[in-house]
């Protein structure tokens, strides 16, 4: 099939979100400006360079999240595992501005090192950040309001150490929890994980060979 973006699918939902798969959750913990923390999951979400570390997550609305980040400068972007869904979902509830969503979730919180707002306890990984800027992404033509995208600037990252095996995030162990389309989730499983080897380049620069075996732990 094929659709235009600017007219009707046809489908029972929009695809497009189940297309763009899997999409990392950012559970962000944030700070008002009188100091109540908010925490919610956002999945228009993932990383967009390395150096320095960035990140990238848009909001549909003016959400409180977006709101503190602007207000503060300072976010926390926790991991879900699997044992924490629940929580996760809980937190996604559109409550008043006054509710604190750790209370909410039943979730306990943890200070952060280098930001004001706190971490989530139990996430085998969290990612200290600061605003970079937003920006404000077009409208659709029966909108009044697009989406905003917040660039973030990574400041610190916590790995719980159980998750880390000789020298390297066991990515399996964390059992990070992933968004797909309508309301599926998935986790990385040691039956879906596989690795690759880049090609090998010529000292020339004109052919490049394959190793399609397992990764050799070399970079390339």
């Amino acid at each position: 099939m094929f659709y235009a973006t600017n007219e009707d699918h046809g489908l029972r939902h929009n695809p497009f979100k189940a297309l763009i798969v899997p999409r990392p959750i950012a559970w962000m913990s944030t700070l008002s400006a009188n100091g109540t923390p908010n925490l919610a999951p956002f999945s228009f979400f993932n990383a967009i360079a390395d150096r320095p570390p960035m990140l990238a997550v848009s909001f549909a609305s003016r959400a409180n999240t977006l709101v503190n980040l602007q207000e503060t400068g300072e976010c926390t972007c926790n991991f879900v595992s699997k044992p924490m869904v629940d929580a996760m979902n809980m937190s996604s509830a559109a409550v008043a501005d006054s509710v604190n969503e750790f209370d909410l979730s039943k979730i306990d919180s943890v200070a952060s090192t280098m930001v004001k707002p706190v971490r989530v306890a139990l996430s085998p990984s969290a990612l200290e950040c600061t605003l970079w800027k937003t920006i404000d992404l077009p409208a659709m033509p029966d909108q009044s309001q697009g989406y905003t995208m917040a660039l973030l600037h990574v400041v610190g990252v916590h790995i719980k150490d159980e998750y880390i095996k000789e020298g390297m995030v066991d990515t399996v162990a964390m059992q990070a929890v992933s968004r797909l389309g309508y309301m599926d989730y998935a986790t990385v499983s040691a039956d879906s994980l596989f690795t690759l080897n880049r090609p090998a380049v010529s000292e020339n620069g004109l052919e490049a060979t394959l190793n399609t075996g397992e990764w050799d732990g070399v970079y390339r």
